[in-house]
C-alpha cells in the first residue's frame, strides 16, 4: 500500500523518524531512568517498540491506558500519573495483570485506592503547576495515612510543566531545578526509592528525578520541536486537497483530526490560514491541484492521536505497518 491509496485525512508515522527518537531516548536516559508515558501516543505497539530499547515501566493517564498495557503484556510497571476515586477502575487496576501504581494527593484518593485493592502508590506533590498535586509541607502525612490503610508507598511524583512557559533553556533549567528543590524537600517526609517527575522537554534538565515521564519524544510536534531539538517531529496528517481558488486552496483535514490547543498546525511549503471543523485553508508557495496530497503537521501530538482510531507507518511512500491506537478513550 502506498500514501496515495489511503483515504485522508491519515495519521501518519515515518518509522525511521519514530525509531532515532527512540533511540536517542534511551541513549540519554536508559532503562528505568526512562518511564515512557503513553498519552502521547495511546498505541500499545508503539509501547512494545519502547519497551524493545530498554523502557520497560510506563506512564499513564488514564485506567484504560493502564488496563490496555496490561493486557498487551506491558505490565512490568505501570504508574497511573493521575488521581482517581472511581471505584470499579481501580477494582480493575488492582485486578490485571500488572504492577499498578497510582497517584494519590489527598485521603479521599487514598482512602479509594486501599479499598478497592490498589497495593502501591506515590503521593503527588503540587511543585508549582496549578493541577494535581498535595502541598508539600502535608506530603508526609499523607504518606503515613497511606502506609495505615495498608498501601505501600513508593515515593513522591510532581509534574513541573509550568517551566515550558520559558522557551529560553536557561530559563527552563532554573524553574526546573526550583520544583525539584519543592519535590526532594517531599520526599525526605515521605520516603520510598521514586522520584517521579519531568516530561520530554526536561528529559536532559532534570537530574533530581529517578525516572522522567517523557512522552512527547516518541512522535514529537511542532511546538516543542524547536524546544528540544534532539527530538524530530514523526508525525503528519497526511492530507488531500479538495478546493482550489485563486490565492489560497483547501484540503480535508480540520479540527475533528487535528489538536489545535496549541495553535495552527504547519503545512510543508504552505502557510496555514485558519482551521474548521473538515477543512484547514492554506496559501501554498506554489501551485496545487485537487487531489494533491499534503502533509499537514500537529502543533501538539498528543490529543491529535487521540482523535484517530489507527496510524499508518511508511517508509517513504510504502505503508509498512497499521497500527491500531487502542488505548483511546476512557
Amino acid at each position: 500500500m502506498l500514501l496515495t491509496d489511503l483515504p485522508t485525512p491519515a495519521l501518519i508515522v515515518d518509522g525511521s523518524t519514530l525509531d532515532r527518537n527512540l533511540a536517542i531516548m534511551a541513549a540519554a536516559l536508559p532503562g528505568s531512568r526512562c518511564r515512557p508515558h503513553v498519552k502521547a501516543h495511546k498505541t500499545t505497539a508503539l509501547a512494545r517498540r519502547q519497551a524493545a530499547v530498554g523502557h520497560l515501566g510506563f506512564t499513564a493517564a488514564t485506567p484504560r491506558e493502564i488496563l490496555g498495557l496490561a493486557s498487551a503484556g506491558l505490565g512490568h510497571d505501570l504508574l497511573l500519573a493521575n488521581e482517581t476515586i472511581d471505584a470499579h477502575r481501580l477494582r480493575a487496576m488492582a485486578e490485571c495483570d500488572g504492577r499498578v501504581t497510582i497517584a494519590v494527593d489527598s485521603v479521599e484518593t487514598i482512602d479509594a485506592a486501599a479499598a478497592h485493592g490498589i497495593r502501591e502508590v506515590l503521593i503527588d506533590v503540587n511543585v508549582g503547576l496549578p493541577r494535581c498535586g498535595c502541598a508539600p509541607a502535608d506530603a508526609g502525612a499523607l504518606a503515613d495515612r497511606a502506609r495505615t490503610t495498608g498501601l505501600g508507598v513508593r515515593g513522591v511524583m510532581g509534574y513541573e510543566g509550568h517551566v515550558y512557559l520559558h522557551d529560553d533553556r536557561a530559563a527552563r533549567a532554573t524553574a526546573t531545578a526550583t520544583a525539584m528543590e519543592v519535590l526532594l524537600g517531599a520526599h525526605v517526609t515521605v520516603g520510598g526509592d521514586i522520584v517521579s517527575a519531568g516530561a520530554t522537554g526536561t528529559y536532559d534538565l532534570n537530574d533530581a528525578a529517578t525516572e522522567i515521564q517523557a512522552g512527547s519524544y516518541a512522535l514529537m510536534d511542532t511546538t516543542f520541536a524547536p524546544m528540544i531539538p534532539a527530538f524530530t517531529p514523526a508525525l503528519w496528517i497526511e492530507s488531500t486537497v479538495i478546493s482550489v481558488s485563486p490565492g489560497y486552496a483547501v484540503a480535508d483535514c480540520g479540527l475533528k483530526a487535528l489538536g489545535m490547543d496549541h495553535g495552527n498546525p504547519t503545512i510543508d511549503d504552505a502557510s496555514t490560514l485558519f482551521v474548521s471543523d473538515e477543512h484547514v485553508t492554506f496559501r501554498p508557495d506554489h501551485a496545487v491541484r485537487v487531489g494533491d496530497h499534503i502533509r499537514v503537521w500537529p502543533a501538539h501530538v498528543d490529543p491529535t492521536v487521540a482523535y484517530h482510531e489507527r496510524m499508518h507507518v511508511v517508509d517513504g511512500e510504502n505503508v509498512l505497518e497499521i497500527w491500531d491506537v487502542d488505548l483511546r478513550g476512557w
